[in-house]
């Protein structure tokens, strides 16, 4: 369902460490807005609903609500070092347009809420 790179795994299992709490996972979502339609939510989490599913990546969970499923199928997230920055990326076959940060996507049969990124 959801790839997750070794770079990525190292940098959310350091995160979870950093945060002193065994309960957290990892929370992967879209929500409606973005310049291109549906944004990407990632982040740690500690609370799972009956509408949420999720598979056990090594050390930590990744959960995703179950109306994202479709979306998400097949994702590859990744984590890049650029510059003095780094941050997570997803590769998302999914997506038929994305955006130039590539924070955002459409894809073929949902546009989602056009919005301009922050």
């Amino acid at each position: 369902m959801i790839e997750i790179s070794d770079k990525a795994k190292s940098i959310i299992d350091q995160m979870i460490i950093e945060n002193n709490d065994k309960n957290l996972f990892l929370r992967v979502g879209i929500d409606d807005g973005g310049c291109s339609g549906l944004s990407y939510n990632i982040k740690l989490d500690d609370s799972i609903s009956e509408f949420d599913k999720f598979t056990q990546n090594d050390n930590f969970k990744v959960v995703w609500d179950n109306r994202t499923e479709e979306y998400l199928e097949g994702i590859t997230i990744d984590y890049m070092n650029q510059g003095m920055t780094g941050g997570f990326t997803i590769d998302n076959p999914n997506a038929k347009a994305t955006c130039g940060c590539g924070a955002s996507f459409r894809t073929a049969t949902f546009k989602g809420t056009r919005k301009k990124c922050d």
